[in-house]
Formats: structure tokens, C-alpha cells, sequence
């Protein structure tokens, strides 16, 4: 596909000094003031200050400038106001309000990596001490994110959202939460970006992929050890997706996810979009979800701060 890949985004935050902290102890490398890089995916997330939390840019990868001309000519025809530079193409997608740039950008390469040995019922292949585990307290102080691999956001016109990101960006469809949320990918993985409906524009999460299971509980206990209150859903394991999960609360209000073991859609003919119902879509085992995944505690907020009285 002519897309291949999520730059990163820009998040914009009231608090820019205890969300850095954050992402710091979340494990990515702060490589400039604010700027944040994954092991496998480069610099994948700038915070910046706005009064409300939001989230300002997603950027997308594509193979050639052939590719840039042919978003410009897709977002023309549904009369969507383009930026064009020498190497990339930006527009505003009306219904999260968010910037998306599409660059030419290398492709993410990440090592092939042998499956972790367990052992299972009846599987006795793996001898000695699980190599998995942390063998010095270096290695069980965290988590080592690989790459950013998906964001949601929430659209007060999922319509127009879904017409913008699929027929004038690009993405493609992987499946559909019936009339609420729509999974799309630019990559082989299961999904990129979740346009969710809502009362207000928002970023919901980030998803950073790390390597397996063991990877993110050591995460969960390195950033749980220091503050507790971070929690806010997991451990358990999506149904859509099929990833294993566990979401953190950064101090601006955004969720941070650790999650392995994503679908890929290596062949788009063999994959058939479905369309889900009711909590079997969120989750197929784990805790159930806090009121506050599924709205928010700051949505009122949010929606008088970029909405505010006249």
C-alpha cells in the first residue's frame, strides 16, 4: 500500500512539564524538549502547550511523492483545503479537527523476533529459568515501547471523519463497532486510527506496541510503583485487534497503552471488515472497562473549553 506507517502525533496539553515527566517514565526517550522517540519507530510523539487537552497532528508515511499528489487529488475532490510543501501534504479532517500530514518516510523496519518460549499444557520444550524474564533490575524498570501503532479520537461527525481519512487520505477499513467507532489502518496492522463518535472533538489514547505479555506488565509495575493512580484499565485482551492491553492515564487526562500481539493484514483480499456489537467488540477477557474509558471524567471540560460561552 502507498501508505506504510504512522509517523507520529502531536498532542497539545495544559500541563507540558508533568506530561513530559510521563512519557519519560513511560519509557520512550525524550530526544528534544518534548519530543519523544519509540526503539523502533523514531520520533513519534511531540507534546506541546493548548489550554484543553487535544490532539493537534497525526503525521503518515507514504512510499514516493506520487503518492503526495495522489492525496492532494483525493482530498480535492471532496473540496478539502490542501497544503502542499516539497515533501509532504497536510489538511484539517473536519470532524476531530485534527491536522494530518502525509510524508514520503522510510518504512519501520523491526527485527524479526523468535515467539517467546513458554511452556503450555503438554509443551515441555522450554527448559531451565524463562528467558523472558528480567535478569538484572535494569531490565525490570519498565517497558521499551517499539512504536507508536495506533490513535483514537473522537469526531462530532464520524461521517465526514470516515469520507476524509478512507476516500481522501487513504487508510482503509478493518472493522466497524455498529454506528460507533470505525478501525482504519495505513499499515499491515489491524488498525492505525479509531474515529470514535462524540460530544466533542478529543484525543482518547495511544497505543505503543512493546514485545510481549511480560513487556507490559513490567511497564504497568514501573509506572504504577510510582504513582498508582495512573491505572486506568487492563490487564486483559481486546477482541477487535485481538492485542493484549493495559491502558495508563497521563496528568493531562490523555490514555497511554502498552499492548502485543496486534492482527496483521498482510493481504487485504483475504481480510473481511465485520461489523461489532456490544462489549464483545471492547474485549474478550479482563476487567471491565471503567466508566471513565468509555466517557471520559473531563468531557464536560473539554467541551466548554473548545467550546467556550460568547
Amino acid at each position: 500500500m502507498a501508505l506504510h506507517r504512522l509517523n507520529g502525533v502531536t498532542i497539545g496539553v495544559p500541563n507540558v512539564e508533568a506530561t513530559r515527566e510521563f512519557y519519560r517514565d513511560f519509557n520512550l526517550t525524550e530526544t528534544a524538549p518534548g519530543v519523544f522517540a519509540s526503539a523502533d519507530g523514531g520520533e513519534q510523539l511531540s507534546v506541546e502547550y493548548a489550554p484543553v487537552r487535544r490532539l493537534i497532528e497525526v503525521r503518515v508515511g507514504a512510499d514516493s511523492p506520487d503518492d503526495l499528489d495522489r492525496v492532494v487529488s483525493q482530498l480535492g475532490r471532496l473540496d478539502v483545503a490542501v497544503e502542499r510543501s516539497g515533501v509532504g501534504v497536510s489538511a484539517i479532517d473536519p470532524g476531530t479537527a485534527v491536522r494530518v500530514r502525509v510524508d514520503v518516510a522510510p518504512h519501520i523496519e523491526q527485527a524479526r523476533v523468535e515467539a517467546t518460549p513458554y511452556n503450555g499444557p503438554g509443551r515441555m520444550n522450554r527448559e531451565g529459568r524463562a528467558p523472558q524474564l528480567p535478569q538484572s533490575d535494569d531490565e525490570a524498570r519498565g517497558a521499551r515501547p517499539r512504536k507508536l501503532g495506533h490513535v483514537v479520537v473522537g469526531s462530532t461527525d464520524v461521517d465526514a471523519s470516515n469520507k476524509f481519512f478512507l476516500e481522501g487520505i487513504g487508510f482503509k477499513i478493518s472493522d466497524e463497532v455498529k454506528g460507533h467507532a470505525y478501525f482504519m489502518r495505513c499499515s499491515t496492522d489491524h488498525h492505525n486510527l479509531l474515529v470514535q463518535r462524540a460530544p466533542v472533538q478529543f484525543l482518547h489514547h495511544t497505543s505503543w506496541q512493546v514485545e510481549d505479555v511480560d513487556q507490559i506488565g513490567l511497564g504497568a509495575q514501573a509506572l504504577l510503583s510510582k504513582d498508582p493512580s495512573r491505572h486506568v484499565w487492563g490487564f486483559g485482551r481486546h477482541h477487535v485487534g485481538s492485542n493484549f492491553f493495559w491502558y495508563f492515564r497521563d496528568p493531562a487526562g490523555n490514555f497511554s497503552e502498552y499492548y502485543s500481539d496486534l492482527d496483521c493484514i498482510i493481504d487485504d483480499q483475504l481480510w473481511k471488515p465485520q461489523v461489532w456489537e456490544g462489549m464483545r467488540a471492547l474485549y474478550s477477557w479482563g476487567p471491565p472497562p471503567p466508566a471513565s474509558f468509555l466517557r471520559p471524567d473531563d468531557l464536560a471540560e473539554l467541551m466548554a473549553g473548545l467550546h467556550p460561552a460568547k
